[in-house]
């Protein structure tokens, strides 16, 4: 593998069109920069809803997912036998 560079652009000359820039992002991702610094990255998406997208970025919900697995590595967990078990709808009995 080379060292390869990746594209930038400065938000002040970031000119052209956004479907331009969505066209260079399957190449490789697109930085955008403010006075040098990365405040914004176009990456190419794929296998992915909306939803994936949107739960990726969300500070709350990246929380409650840390939360989560530091509970469960101190605490334990279930198994996935046990979970369908507790799942399991009691079944009726038949009245004759």
């Amino acid at each position: 593998m080379g060292d390869k560079v990746m594209k930038t652009v400065e938000v002040t000359k970031a000119t052209q069109p956004l479907a331009d820039y969505t066209r260079k992002v399957k190449k490789e991702p697109v930085i955008i920069t403010r006075e040098g610094k990365p405040v914004a990255a176009l990456v190419s998406i794929s296998n992915a809803d909306i939803e994936t997208v949107s739960l990726g970025s969300n500070s709350k919900f990246l929380a409650l997912i840390e939360r989560s697995r530091a509970r469960r590595k101190a605490e334990g967990g279930i198994s996935a036998e046990e979970m369908r078990h507790r799942l399991e709808k009691p079944k009726r009995s038949k009245i004759m």
